[in-house]
């Protein structure tokens, strides 16, 4: 099964990795071992909560005016 993994830096160094199918979140100190604790994460939710459809989310991105 294919699922979807959104990365963002954490502020205290390493990686934030969540699942948006499952919103599974985890962390790791690099990308490898981010997606690491992700899919493991999320194969242990998916064993009490299987998926029934899997609808990948659509990633895109927007703008917003900043303020200073």
């Amino acid at each position: 099964m294919e699922l979807s993994a959104v990365l963002t830096p954490a502020p205290e160094g390493g990686y934030v990795a969540y699942n948006p199918e499952t919103r599974t979140t985890t962390q790791g100190e690099t990308v490898e071992a981010a997606l690491m604790n992700l899919r493991e994460a999320t194969e242990l939710y998916l064993e009490e909560f299987p998926l029934m459809v899997t609808v990948r989310p659509l990633l895109t991105t927007f703008q917003v005016t900043a303020h200073a």
